[in-house]
């Protein structure tokens, strides 16, 4: 299948051209996966990165199993390589990553610079997918960069030693989540939102299951009285943030453009912070400050012709 994309793909959606359906998806996307974050943090009280990581997966993709077994037969052949490709850098490896940044770092700064989805969608789309990048595109990315170094590098002398290095773990699976999302668009065209969904997590979730049996995770659920109380975040974080709102993300992609889509980005930090901020995390100036930063070279990007 060819992966070039026409002008008309890769200009960005104007508001008199989106339906109202997709600015609905957009809001409730924003508001499940701002919340996500927040799942997260309760979850590790009791499980592991790791054991979350996998937990999250498998869940996910029991909920969505019987649409996959329906859909089999949807993908052409040369599609499961990237149905397989998307469940990877789309789904698995992001899950681990966000799990294990947040053993150090804020649930609400995680979901701030996981807004820098939407620069790495443009940047990848540009060098691999042929996306037309501008000048003012450009500018947008090298602003969301800076603001990045700002919400990182931001706050006490004790937090930076932890902040700086883990916050890259959300800015490593931002960029897995740019290239699954221009994967999702230019190379599994003609799949249907739930099925594609559904069968990207099949590709990674026995990966996922087998690895959760070599951990003490269920131990815990026998032995620990708070590990169901976990597991009830995690499996609200497997059922909405990754099943539901993995399909109506590419619902999403399909009715609108990748820059669209990924615009989600931006709204859910203020979900995100709101959230954190409630559960007592400490918010300092220059975090906002890196997070308007981040938030305008997005919007930027989003809106530069």
């Amino acid at each position: 299948m060819s992966t070039n994309i026409s002008p008309a793909v890769a200009a960005p959606s104007t508001p008199a051209s989106t339906p109202p359906l997709a600015w609905f998806i957009l809001g409730g996307l924003s508001l499940i996966w701002g919340t996500s974050f927040i799942l997260i943090k309760k979850g590790l009280t009791v499980f592991s990165s790791d054991e979350l990581g996998a937990l999250r997966i498998t869940i996910a993709t029991l909920a969505l199993l019987p649409f996959a077994l329906k859909g089999l037969k949807a993908p052409k052949p040369g599609q499961w390589k990237f149905l397989l490709l998307s469940g990877l850098i789309g789904n698995l490896i992001p899950a681990f990553l966000f799990a294990y940044a947040e053993t150090k770092l804020a649930s609400g700064l995680a979901g701030v610079l996981n807004s820098l989805t939407a620069l790495f969608t443009l940047i990848i789309g540009a060098v691999f997918f042929q996306q037309r990048i501008t000048a003012l595109r450009v500018l947008g990315i090298l602003i969301g960069i800076g603001g990045t170094a700002v919400l990182i590098f931001s706050g006490s002398a004790q937090e930076n030693s932890s902040n700086s290095f883990y916050g890259l773990y959300v800015v490593l699976a931002t960029v897995l989540y740019g290239g699954s999302l221009n994967i999702i668009k230019h190379c599994l065209s003609g799949i249907k939102p739930l099925t594609m969904a559904s069968l990207a997590l099949l590709t990674v979730g026995p990966v996922a299951f087998v690895y959760l049996c070599t951990t003490p995770a269920f131990d815990k659920l026998a032995t620990n009285p708070q590990a169901w109380e976990a597991l009830g975040y995690i499996s609200l974080l497997s059922v909405f943030s990754t099943a539901i709102g993995l399909v109506f993300y590419n619902k999403l992609i399909h009715m609108t453009n990748t820059l669209f889509a990924s615009t989600s980005t931006y709204l859910m930090p203020i979900v995100a912070l709101m959230w954190g901020v409630a559960d007592g995390e400490t918010i300092h100036l220059m975090h906002y400050v890196g997070m308007a930063v981040i938030l305008a070279g997005v919007l930027l990007v989003n809106r530069a012709k």
